[in-house]
């Protein structure tokens, strides 16, 4: 029979469980949300940086996995209702695993740093780059394997600079959410 003490030390507690698939449901709902522009532009980075306001960097890391994982094995969690190997093997899969990356920088730095605003959004802005650098390099080596060569400015103004503004304002909405909801959520 485990005691409180050894249940206190286990590696994720029901209540935990709970909120990685919730915030993992979340960020399925929120690939599905797109915005009608020239390039779609979905709420699904907004979700991530809400897993990581709410959950911190380490369950919004598995809330994030499990949501690749569960793509990767074909239910449709992805944009378009679409799923499979296929898409997080694609030109943008890379930017989808990237936002481990995310989730990785952000227990970095507050781990260091501490959970005040300030660090939360530098911790998000560089767990954004690093997503970009990551989908980027993904994005011009699948690139180069299918069509040819690709320059790195090329790809950038395809992939990141339309999304940067965008990613920003989610990045803010997100942590200005989360700081209200912490008063709710006790993890």
């Amino acid at each position: 029979m485990p005691t409180a003490k050894t249940a206190a030390r286990s590696f994720c507690t029901v209540k935990e469980m709970t909120y990685i698939a919730l915030f993992t449901v979340l960020i399925t709902l929120c690939s599905w949300i797109s915005l009608p522009t020239a390039i779609p532009v979905t709420l699904q980075t907004f979700a991530v940086f809400a897993a990581i306001g709410l959950l911190g960097g380490k369950r919004a890391f598995f809330s994030i996995f499990v949501y690749l994982l569960l793509g990767a094995i074909g239910v449709p969690v992805f944009a378009g209702f679409t799923g499979g190997l296929g898409i997080l093997l694609s030109f943008t899969g890379g930017y989808m695993i990237g936002f481990l990356l995310t989730a990785v920088a952000n227990m970095g730095i507050t781990r260091l740093f501490g959970d005040s605003i300030p660090v939360q959004i530098v911790s998000m802005i560089i767990g954004l780059l690093l997503c970009y650098a990551f989908g980027t390099v993904w994005y011009m080596q699948v690139y180069v394997d299918q069509i040819g060569s690709i320059g790195l400015g090329t790809a950038l103004a395809t992939c990141v600079l339309p999304f940067v503004i965008p990613d920003l304002l989610k990045l803010v909405g997100a942590v200005l959410l989360t700081r209200r909801l912490q008063a709710y959520v006790k993890l």
